[in-house]
């Protein structure tokens, strides 16, 4: 793809050479020179000194081609304007925008605006992490947690699907018994080892985890 990111720190150096490592056209946008050498050595992408919602500095980087653009400078105002510009203007089919402050999150997905949110992303991530000594966390779905069990049930003890959704406000997605993998109905027996994924509201994670831990 041809992929155009805006902003050279931390974030847009890093993001810049993933791509560029995996295989992507990748043009980088900045308007400090220095910022540049953030790239190292490796980077074999375009860079274009200027500033990223500025017409000229855009068509340099290829912009009539990009197949998407990310936003990533240290100015939430100036990420927003960019991504406006690359939308409206230039019809850009993928926009994603970096984010500082998780309150304006509302506002951006009203607009539709594909964002990410640094505060919020490594909220949820030590989030996961302190949830993962329960059960192995896999994303987030609202108020619900997606997560992986094992199941230590006592000696010849069993239960169905439905006793646990009854029991906690989850749903069983899938089983894996005897290293075989099914999609459970609600009367699917839940043996001591199997390992099951669980869509569980987040208020019952940790109570759901003691239960299978027990």
């Amino acid at each position: 793809m041809n992929i155009i990111v805006v902003g050279c720190g931390r974030v847009g150096s890093h993001l810049a050479t993933l791509l560029s490592e995996d295989g992507h056209n990748v043009s980088v946008i900045d308007r400090n020179a220095d910022s540049f050498k953030n790239l190292g050595r490796d980077f074999n992408g375009r860079i274009v000194r200027g500033i990223g919602f500025d017409e000229s500095a855009l068509m340099d980087a290829g912009i009539d081609e990009a197949d998407v653009i990310a936003a990533v400078t240290s100015n939430d105002n100036a990420n927003l304007m960019i991504a406006e510009v690359a939308r409206r203007i230039y019809e850009v089919p993928h926009v994603i925008t970096r984010l500082y402050e998780a309150r304006r999150e509302k506002t951006y997905a009203q607009l539709g605006i594909d964002f990410a949110c640094g505060t919020t992303l490594v909220a949820e991530e030590i989030f996961s992490k302190i949830q993962s000594g329960h059960g192995h966390h896999i994303d987030t779905f609202g108020s619900y947690e997606l997560a992986r069990f094992a199941f230590n049930l006592e000696d010849d003890t069993t239960m169905s699907c439905s006793e646990l959704e009854k029991d906690y406000d989850a749903r069983v997605v899938a089983v894996e018994h005897d290293d075989e993998t099914i999609l459970p109905s609600q009367d699917t027996i839940l043996h001591d080892g199997d390992v099951a994924i669980v869509c569980v509201a987040r208020e019952d994670f940790g109570r759901l985890s003691r239960f299978i831990r027990s």
